[in-house]
């Protein structure tokens, strides 16, 4: 059985895009291949900072908390294979949704599947189409011009890869002041966009 580096695993709310509020076990697996820079876990960067955990003793963590949805995120958790990992969530009815900057391709069976593309290393053309959801991180007003690639990509004409699609777009938090009000007039010029906030930390929760 594979052994995922997990960083960390806690029980709090979905603090951003189509899921906020939402109750979820997080699995933060450790290592990333991208380093954002505005990134809010760089420790979660090395696989140093992990303890090595196959899927069942995973579950058996998230089970401790009576969580019904399962968000893993990274870190690049992409890194890793999640066939085993989301089939043992699903065996036991938690839905599996994953967070991503879609550099890696996209292994297990995932209910809902969060893109969140950066600049500096692009996501794969089939990780964008896989998305449920686009959540793109505006820091300044040319990267709507990034957005709108990233969503001309994300869609597909073919009937059978028709899935729900959202697109989002998130200001950077540090500086959400100055590029709230630029997002929020693009959005009404762009009704496609819709707004993500991060709740999480508005309201001091993990």
């Amino acid at each position: 059985m594979i052994k995922l580096p997990v960083y960390e695993i806690f029980y709090s709310l979905q603090g951003e895009g189509r899921n906020v509020g939402m109750a979820a076990c997080f699995v933060r697996l450790a290592g990333c291949n991208v380093g954002c820079d505005f990134c809010d876990e760089k420790k979660a960067w090395s696989k140093s900072n992990s303890v090595l955990m196959n899927a069942d003793e995973i579950l058996q963590k998230v089970k401790e908390f009576s969580a019904t949805n399962v968000i893993v995120t990274g870190g690049e958790p992409t890194l890793y294979d999640l066939s085993e990992l989301t089939k043992a969530l699903h065996d036991s009815g938690i839905k599996t949704y994953i967070e991503t900057s879609g550099v890696n391709p996209i292994t297990g069976f995932w209910d809902w599947i969060t893109l969140s593309p950066k600049k500096n290393k692009l996501p794969l053309p089939k990780s964008l189409q896989k998305a449920n959801e686009l959540k793109v991180v505006i820091e300044q007003e040319k990267d709507f011009i990034f957005a709108e690639n990233m969503r001309s990509q994300a869609i597909t004409k073919k009937d059978s890869d028709v899935i729900e699609k959202v697109f989002y777009l998130q200001p950077e938090y540090s500086k959400k002041e100055t590029v709230l009000p630029i997002i929020e007039e693009y959005i009404k010029a762009n009704p496609v966009w819709r707004l993500s906030l991060q709740m999480h930390k508005m309201i001091n929760v993990k």
